[in-house]
């Protein structure tokens, strides 16, 4: 196991927004919650929080104004752009990086920028989230590289693809890691493999980012990687901002995704003459707010160690596996053996053999404190994979899995709560009177009719 000796986990602690909100739970007590949603999206930095509060001194249009905050916000603006490629090892010779709303938007941007001819295609593989999958469906015909039993992507069927189809395969998409088991496939491997078939590789670091240091590589490596996609809110930084950085010959040709404000030289009654460089993909007024915070993000990320949040991540997702492998029913999906968890993010997906997985985690919710995420996680073709396999221990045909997820501030005293719950419910120990919503699947006290909006109001009464 890696040594975490230098990882000072009550400093980090520290630094997460957001982490001592009290919330009331059905028992009639207030307690600060359980947050091991973190793969869906994680709390703010203060350091981020602090950051943006001093950049609002200055905040004021980017690239549109002569004032001295407008000049001030531009360059700010184009710093934070420079510490996200940094962050990814971006070339600044070789390498764009463009501000989107979040991944999704950045693959979907990649989708209409590539440059497809007839009867080229695209492989993605049975592993991805949605938004690694359905944008390419609609560019070109997809070739999925098939998953294993235990969730892992299929290098040898992999290779066969790219043999197959070489001279044919536009890209090859692939998650840089999981946001269903945590499986962390060899992208560089990957890469060098479809560059071998005259295709390119883009890496939804959606899930990899947070947790492992990330390298596009120099263009004339053959293990490099010519696309990465990142959001902000999955990286400690939830301001609206993510990006797409990658191979800046891509987007030197076509036209953007969306047209606009910013994105052009000139414009005449006919003819329009596209700006050069990122500014061609990123119209109307950009997000500062959320690319200053992005960077942000990045620089706290780096200060922390990515190796160090690696090896603490390792060492929680060990002790994890092991403590939920006793729980009676509880079946795990993915790679289940401490002894691997270096080779792996902290996400766990699992189910309670009797338990539908979104009554488990109403339970855990309002009765424990405790934020998980029930469902398919936006991977319905994988999350269906993992369910089919004969040893799946839970009905092929429910509505998905339970998923817990861990940040660079999780503990062991909260894993040790998601499992004492657990045990709890498989011996029903727990109030037991829930309905479910018909329309969104999910499952509601009968009892408490907690007002959810009061928690949170935009106007408050003085």
């Amino acid at each position: 196991m890696l040594a975490t000796t230098a990882y000072d986990l009550a400093a980090v602690r520290a630094q997460i927004v957001g982490l001592d909100t009290p919330l009331p739970r059905r028992d009639g007590r207030v307690a600060p919650a359980i947050n091991l949603d973190n793969a869906a999206t994680t709390p703010p930095l203060q350091s981020v929080h602090n950051i943006v509060e001093r950049f609002f001194g200055v905040y004021s249009s980017v690239h549109r104004g002569a004032g001295l905050k407008s000049q001030a916000a531009s360059a700010a603006y184009e710093d934070a752009r420079a510490i996200v490629g940094r962050f990814v090892g971006a070339r600044p010779n070789q390498h764009q990086v463009i501000f989107t709303r979040n991944t999704t938007e950045a693959l979907n941007l990649l989708a209409h920028r590539l440059e497809l001819t007839p009867g080229q295609v695209i492989l993605s593989t049975e592993l991805e989230h949605h938004s690694n999958d359905l944008p390419w469906r609609a560019v070109a015909p997809v070739v999925h590289i098939r998953a294993t039993d235990d969730g892992a992507l299929d290098l040898d069927h992999a290779a066969a693809l790219l043999r197959q189809y070489a001279g044919r395969v536009r890209l090859l998409a692939v998650t840089g890691g999981s946001n269903v088991t945590g499986h962390l496939p060899p992208i560089h491997d990957l890469a060098e493999l479809a560059h071998a078939a005259g295709a390119e590789i883009v890496v939804d670091a959606a899930q990899l980012a947070p947790h492992r240091r990330i390298d596009l590589g120099d263009l004339n490596d053959r293990t490099h990687l010519d696309y990465v996609a990142i959001s902000g809110h999955k990286l400690y930084a939830p301001y609206g901002a993510g990006a797409l950085i990658g191979r800046a010959d891509t987007f030197q040709r076509g036209t953007p995704l969306l047209a606009g404000g910013g994105t052009v030289r000139r414009v005449s009654a006919r003819t329009v003459d596209w700006v050069d460089g990122p500014a061609r993909d990123e119209a109307g007024t950009p997000n500062a707010v959320g690319a200053i915070a992005l960077a942000a993000a990045c620089l706290a990320l780096e200060e922390i160690g990515l190796d160090a949040i690696a090896a603490h991540e390792a060492e929680l997702t060990a002790y994890a596996l092991d403590r939920l492998a006793q729980v009676p029913g509880l079946w795990l999906y993915g790679d289940p053996d401490p002894a691997t968890a270096e080779t792996r993010l902290g996400v766990i997906p699992f189910c309670l053999d009797t338990y539908d997985p979104h009554l488990v985690a109403a339970i855990l919710s309002y009765e424990a404190g405790i934020a998980v995420r029930s469902g398919s996680f936006c991977a319905q073709p994988y999350v269906r994979r993992l369910l089919a396999r004969e040893e799946a221990g839970c009905e092929a045909g429910q509505d998905g899995l339970v998923r817990a997820s861990f940040g660079l501030y999780t503990t062991e005293a909260e894993v040790d709560a998601l499992v004492a719950t657990l045990r709890a419910i498989t011996v029903g120990d727990f109030d037991g009177f829930y309905e479910r919503d018909a329309q969104r699947g999910t499952f509601q006290p009968i009892d408490w009719d907690l007002a959810v909006e009061s928690l949170f109001q935009i106007q408050t009464t003085r």
